[in-house]
């Protein structure tokens, strides 16, 4: 999934402010948890993006022709995309 930096900065700052609103957590240092947060996140996304570069390429590399869009391609697609984030422990 694609996400600018920017969306994931508000993202992050909804889930710091979050966590310090519901006595979950108490920040030495707010700053370094915001930075951590975005940090975990973009993390994430960068290994979802390449998963689902995989998963196209393998979809595409099979014999049958498989149409993307199509509902064998979006059966395939999340059959194989939950098979490598069980690989990743995502």
């Amino acid at each position: 999934m694609k996400f600018s930096e920017e969306r994931i900065g508000k993202i992050a700052l909804k889930i710091h402010d979050r966590l310090y609103l519901d006595n979950d957590v108490d920040y030495t240092d707010e700053d370094v948890a915001l930075a951590e947060i975005k940090r975990v996140m973009t993390g994430f996304f960068h290994v979802e993006d390449l998963i689902d570069e995989a998963v196209t390429k393998k979809i595409l590399s099979l014999k049958k022709g498989i149409s993307p869009g199509s509902s064998e391609w979006n059966i395939l697609y999340n059959k194989y995309f939950e098979e490598e984030m069980a690989k990743h422990k995502l």
